[in-house]
């Protein structure tokens, strides 16, 4: 449903750069980016995601991948990031790793290199999709948002603190950049919630297979 509500976002502006972060910690934005490439892969586009969460790297736990070298390395030693581009599992998506946590993110993320970078893999895939700190915490988040065409804010229900998530999206529309939307993550569903969702998304063929075995 996110990648399908990102692609109507994208029937009349150039939405290719995707920048995804979230208020606070532990709300899942690092998860929500995987899937996110992964669903994109499986329609048929080419991903690569860029780990700039140089404080708190997770991409490559998820996908399994060395975080030895990556994007911090590239950076600081002015390297050639395809050198540190990994292959993964699955079919279409790419990982860049955020590499060794450097001791300044903001300087480097910020970096004429790190623009140069962006405009660079973006001859290069169909879909970038950056992992950032949160946008609160951070200004490493503020930076990148400059550089993308939108922007996705994750929220945790029940997690999040409202004040918070406000500030959050105020920052970002301080800056000026497109909020594509925001993800509630963590929403918990009772078994009614369930069954009508899945009910009033179901083919038609499902939906009269369930009535005839109700009558």
């Amino acid at each position: 449903m996110l990648r399908t509500n990102v692609q109507f976002t994208s029937v009349d502006l150039d939405t290719q750069k995707i920048m995804i972060t979230s208020s606070g910690p532990r709300e899942g934005k690092s998860h929500t980016v995987a899937n996110l490439a992964v669903s994109m892969a499986q329609s048929g586009k080419s991903v690569l995601i860029i780990d700039a969460d140089l404080r708190n790297p997770t991409q490559h736990k998820l996908f399994g991948l060395d975080n030895g070298t990556g994007l911090s390395v590239s950076l600081v030693q002015d390297q050639d990031y395809c050198n540190y581009i990994r292959e993964t599992d699955v079919p279409g998506v790419m990982v860049l790793p955020a590499g060794p946590v450097p001791p300044n993110p903001a300087e480097l993320v910020g970096s004429k290199r790190m623009k140069l970078l962006i405009e660079e893999v973006s001859e290069q895939f169909d879909m970038i999709l950056i992992d950032t700190p949160p946008v609160i915490a951070v200004t490493d988040a503020a930076i990148l948002a400059q550089e993308v065409d939108g922007v996705i804010l994750v929220l945790a229900a029940g997690e999040v603190n409202k004040g918070y998530a406000q500030k959050a999206k105020e920052q970002l529309d301080k800056l000026g950049v497109k909020i594509l939307g925001a993800v509630l993550n963590k929403v918990g569903m009772n078994t009614k919630e369930y069954y009508y969702y899945y009910y009033y998304n179901a083919s038609d063929d499902t939906k009269k297979k369930h009535n005839r075995r109700s009558l």
